[in-house]
């Protein structure tokens, strides 16, 4: 088998069900699985995906075993010879994995290949590709200041190396994989896709980052940004700082005090709710329960044209490809202009995000 693509899930349903049809259509033109670890959500995750995706292979974990223990799980279910580490939050094109599979077989020294990744506006996401953070650029980023964090230095769609990948989306051989011992389980949420990066620099291979294909990441699904994921996120920065940058007790102090009140400094999201003045489901036909569910002033038409400001488009799946979904997300995205959601395919709900902050809206409608 060429490719298993492990999918970790907490209490995402909806996310859920739009990521594994969008990959579903990503791996019809390759030997290749779909894993689902879910860390024994409340949400009906595993129903779900029993009764809509049979040929999903599922391990349901009683308790949350964290991400990095997860991962590992399914990855060592695996029978692919690439994995691909893939958030639930996410929607890939169809030619996502054909693209990086074909990228991945010229380099002989990869680690890790991750892709170009946009949030639920259709805006870039900057942890795509990262710097290493050493001591300076960390604290640099944790006091408000990310120029250095990320790798500004690449453009976002070319194909260079990088330093480090976001855990969404990370793609290598599964022997790689294993050969440095995966996620470490030390790490129970964030700083795992750091570690792993470094691991594998670390270890001989280059990470590259491919800015060819982009697809959707609704950021921050699976947690809210609260107080407990600033004080998991800070103490999985100071794991990594004690088991990579340990040198000596004066700069441990100092690294350790600015990580543990650095969240003192951050600021809070003045994203104010989007309420659309109108909406356009892009479509090649009407659907009749989703317009009574939302309004009256809905437009149906099967391009995006002359689409006012201050609107919502849906996009149903039914009619477009991901892919093309997926482009207008970025050629159409405008702050404060246009929110953007998807109809899944034979699905009887909408579902988008218009931050990287806040968490996103799933609406649901009875089918007629």
């Amino acid at each position: 088998m060429e490719l298993s693509v492990v999918i970790l899930n907490y209490n995402v349903k909806f996310f859920l069900e739009l990521c594994l049809k969008s990959v579903e259509q990503a791996i019809t033109e390759i030997d290749a699985e779909i894993i689902v670890v879910d860390n024994n959500s409340s949400d009906g995750s595993c129903e779900m995906v029993k009764q809509k995706f049979p040929s999903v292979e599922l391990i349901s974990n009683q308790n949350n075993v964290g991400f990095a223990k997860a991962n590992n799980q399914g990855v060592k279910a695996a029978k692919g010879e690439y994995i691909c580490i893939l958030n639930p939050d996410t929607v890939v094109a169809e030619d996502t994995f054909l693209q990086l599979l074909e990228f991945a077989k010229t380099k002989s020294d990869l680690g890790a290949v991750g892709c170009k990744l946009i949030d639920g506006s259709g805006h870039f996401l900057p942890e795509s590709k990262r710097n290493l953070p050493v001591v300076k650029v960390a604290l640099q980023k944790m006091f408000g200041n990310g120029k250095n964090y990320y790798a500004n230095q690449i453009n976002k769609n070319e194909i260079a190396k990088v330093e480090v990948l976001v855990g969404a989306f990370m793609l290598m051989k599964k022997d790689t994989y294993n050969q440095v011992n995966g996620f470490d389980e030390d790490y129970f949420m964030y700083g795992e896709d750091i570690d792993l990066s470094y691991k594998l620099l670390q270890s001989g291979f280059q990470n590259y980052y491919y800015g060819k294909t982009t697809c959707i990441h609704y950021k921050g699904e699976s947690t809210n940004k609260d107080k407990i994921y600033t004080k998991r996120f800070y103490k999985a920065m100071k794991l990594f700082y004690k088991k990579h940058f340990k040198t000596n007790v004066f700069f441990d102090a100092f690294v350790l005090i600015g990580i543990n009140f650095a969240h003192l400094f951050k600021r809070k999201s003045t994203t104010k709710p989007f309420r659309p003045s109108q909406y356009y489901f892009i479509s090649n036909v009407s659907n009749k329960a989703l317009e009574t569910v939302l309004t009256k002033n809905i437009h149906v038409q099967n391009h995006v044209k002359d689409i006012k400001p201050k609107s919502e488009v849906i996009f149903d799946a039914n009619s477009l490809t991901y892919k093309e979904i997926i482009n207008n997300f970025e050629n159409l995205h405008a702050p404060n202009n246009l929110s953007f959601k998807i109809l899944p395919k034979h699905s009887n709900f909408i579902l988008g995000s218009n931050d990287a902050v806040n968490r996103g809206e799933v609406i649901q409608f009875h089918q007629n």
